[in-house]
């Protein structure tokens, strides 16, 4: 059986099916009693395992149709962000958002609310305006922004409990150019007393620390590149190209020497044409009401002592609110708390316990892909619209086909 990207996860399926065309695909989902869609295997947990048939989509013709009149998209759903990316910008088209690494597939980034950076910029799903998906009787359904309303909402980050999506039409902007410089030195008090300021000094803006120190190794700014250089006093510029864990060799890194380029060479952290890491680490994330990032930058910092030996690096972004029911950005602008974690299973688990405890007064609502210990009901809880998410789930898929043991924890009382 295949691992996630990060091997801390063996699918258990009883088979792997790589279907060629959609009608092989219709056919499995028909008669399989438990299926789920695997995407680039960049999550962490198993919200994509099953033990019925597992389905890999990269087989499937890597359909990318621009429409220009409408500015939209339309893409088959194991196409990779750096793969489409290219393709917009050769007709002069964008995203407004990518995600750091620009090697996970759209369809999977999309049902995860995987969301990038920007206090103006929504989640990658707020660029979804209709997807097309295989129920489970083998049908197709085609879920719009256009002709479903209300719904579409829930069907845009659903957890693969609705079916396997095929394709996805996502709105474009005009193609920008951007600039992306580092600066280094930033404290945690100027942090916390400058947090709107510092967020919003560039169009994406990102904030990394070990926690072994009260401070931010490294900022990171990636601005419009006719818009003014950020002014933060508080920081120096970086001596030359860093990567985000420190001490690791930037090679793989995008441009940091404030030269203007490509939207889709400068919004990710890490080149298109390079494998960013070979997956020796773990990933945690928690989402919260931007109005608690300083409450909880101060409780992390608190717990210094307890993250700092079991972490690589963490990362402090930015994220616009959103509608869609099940984004961690629902009805909230968000400030993402991000970890990526030495590959030791049961070394974190303990200081995910810690961290969850730590945050809990505070709102978070953990990423879909990553790692998290926090219960079900609190989950729950923390999204308004999860009642609605669940009977949508419900009537699309009544026998439970695409439900699996991630989905039965969520929903369990």
């Amino acid at each position: 059986m295949p691992t996630n990207w990060a091997g801390n996860l063996t699918f258990s399926a009883a088979r792997v099916h790589r279907p060629a065309d959609l009608a092989e695909l219709r056919a499995v989902v028909a008669a399989g009693r438990r299926v789920k869609a695997l995407g680039s295997g960049h999550s962490f947990s198993d919200i994509a395992d099953t033990e019925g048939e597992l389905v890999e989509l990269s087989a499937l013709p890597a359909e990318i149709d621009l429409d220009s009149a409408a500015g939209t998209v339309r893409v088959a759903a194991a196409v990779r962000y750096a793969e489409l990316a290219r393709v917009l910008h050769a007709h002069g088209r964008a995203l407004p958002n990518m995600a750091s690494l620009p090697h996970i597939s759209v369809a999977g980034s999309v049902a995860t609310g995987t969301h990038g950076s920007g206090d103006a910029n929504g989640g990658l799903a707020t660029s979804v305006r209709a997807l097309d998906l295989v129920t489970a009787d083998g049908d197709t359904r085609t879920f719009s922004h256009d002709s479903d309303g209300d719904t579409f909402d829930g069907a845009v980050v659903s957890l693969g409990a609705l079916g396997v999506v095929t394709h996805l039409t996502l709105a474009t902007v005009p193609a920008f150019q951007l600039r992306q410089r580092v600066r280094t030195g930033l404290e945690l008090s100027d942090a916390t007393e400058h947090f709107d300021a510092i967020t919003g000094a560039a169009y994406s803006v990102s904030l990394f620390t070990d926690w072994r120190a009260p401070r931010f190794g490294q900022v990171w700014l990636k601005q419009l590149a006719d818009a003014p250089e950020a002014d933060l006093p508080w920081t120096r510029p970086a001596d030359g190209p860093l990567h985000p864990v420190p001490g690791a060799d930037p090679v793989h890194c995008t441009p940091q020497d404030g030269r203007a380029g490509p939207w889709h060479e400068r919004l990710p952290h890490f080149r298109a044409g390079f494998t960013p890491s070979s997956g020796e680490e773990l990933q945690s994330e928690y989402l919260l009401p931007r109005t608690n990032a300083v409450a909880a930058l101060h409780a992390l910092a608190e717990l210094r002592a307890t993250v700092a030996p079991v972490l690589q690096i963490c990362e402090i972004r930015t994220v616009a609110a959103d509608r869609l029911w099940l984004s961690p950005a629902h009805g909230r602008d968000t400030v993402a708390l991000h970890f990526t974690w030495i590959k030791d299973p049961a070394a974190v688990a303990p200081v995910l316990t810690a961290v969850e405890a730590a945050l809990a007064p505070l709102d978070p609502r953990p990423h879909w892909g990553k790692l998290f210990r926090t219960d079900p009901a609190r989950i729950r809880a923390a999204y308004p619209r999860m009642a609605d998410f669940l009977a949508l789930a419900e009537r699309t898929d009544p026998a439970g086909t695409f439900r699996n043991d991630y989905l039965r924890r969520l929903t369990s009382t």
